[in-house]
């Protein structure tokens, strides 16, 4: 990094090393640890030293599972789209207007956690109900780790709960989806202008004075795969470069999948197709509990979970998965 080299490859430097540094450091402390218990070893043949060493080998020799673990975890390979920015989508499922209110609670509930975490939350798209529910909503989330924290939130979520526009007090069931996507780079991915279709249209505001009266909205279709994106923006230009960020994340979650196929039937049977049986987690309001069915994980604090504490249940999310990849390096 002092070397005189340009900008842009300091700041590359810089970046390899903030991933290299804390790995570097659990082994320096496992090494450091391992030359304590050796010293410990030899001083059990000095007459005036073997009492001390008798006392701190035990205490040296307990921290060592401790300090291998925290090691193996360094040396676990990365997702390189950990650190990446995130664009989330979220719809309805089953359930009627009960489901696009839902999916506007998950859309604040993920508002709130980037919040509390300092992240840039922004909305790119979103298309209301009358009631105030949700048709669809595209988010773009920047901030440090984003995609690392936000990622095990793509799936099914289903609501158990009195709808607003339930009358006689019955627990409905409805499900909203949730689909995370690390932001593409342009080295990612490359678009031809020739498959690509560019349409501008009107934007469709909230009423009244806030109803946009230009051709502002664009719509881009990427013709090989029939990928539709929007951005209703009050600037065109803007909107364009949006819904491009848009089109580049979501051909290069393609990418992804097709280069990782466990990833891409993971993906799959999380996100389905919005049905009440295909569900990653379920919220349920009588009973005050939110339920992760994949880590057989419940925590009764469902209000606090609404209003984005999501640490408790994404730290177990990522133990479990930083789990499943040490067994699979041991076998």
């Amino acid at each position: 990094m002092n070397d005189g080299v340009s900008g842009e490859e300091i700041a590359q430097l810089a970046k390899e090393y903030a991933e290299i540094k804390p790995v570097i450091s659990q082994i320096e402390q496992y090494q450091a640890l391992l030359e304590q218990i050796d010293d410990a070893n030899e001083m059990l043949n000095d007459p005036d030293m073997k009492a001390l060493a008798e006392e701190e080998l035990p205490e040296l020799k307990a921290q060592l599972p401790e300090v291998e673990a925290a090691l193996q975890l360094a040396l676990l390979p990365k997702d390189a789209a950990d650190a990446r920015p995130a664009i989330v989508e979220i719809r309805p499922g089953t359930g009627g207007e009960e489901a696009a209110l839902f999916a506007g609670d998950l859309l604040r509930m993920y508002q709130r956690y980037s919040e509390a975490r300092g992240w840039k939350f922004e909305l790119i798209e979103e298309q209301q109900t009358e009631l105030g529910g949700i048709k669809e909503v595209v988010a773009h989330v920047r901030g440090e780790g984003v995609f690392a924290r936000l990622k095990y939130e793509s799936g099914v979520h289903r609501v158990q709960r009195v709808p607003e526009t339930e009358s006689g007090g019955r627990v409905h069931t409805s499900a909203a989806t949730v689909a995370v996507l690390p932001e593409a780079e342009d080295v990612d991915i490359q678009i031809n202008a020739n498959d690509l279709r560019i349409d501008t249209m009107r934007s469709s505001g909230a009423g009244g004075q806030h109803v946009n009266t230009t051709d502002s909205a664009v719509r881009i279709t990427h013709l090989p795969t029939g990928i539709v994106v929007t951005s209703s923006e009050k600037s065109q230009h803007r909107n364009r470069e949006i819904a491009m960020q848009v089109l580049k994340t979501r051909l290069y979650d393609l990418e992804r999948q097709r280069v990782d196929d466990e990833r891409s039937a993971d993906r799959k049977s999380q996100v389905g197709s919005g049905d009440r049986s295909e569900r990653i987690r379920t919220y349920n309001f009588p009973q005050g509990r939110m339920s992760d069915h994949r880590i057989n994980l419940t925590l009764y604090k469902l209000d606090q979970v609404m209003q984005g504490d999501l640490d408790e249940m994404i730290d177990a999310l990522t133990a479990d998965a930083q789990a499943s990849m040490l067994a699979d390096l041991n076998q």
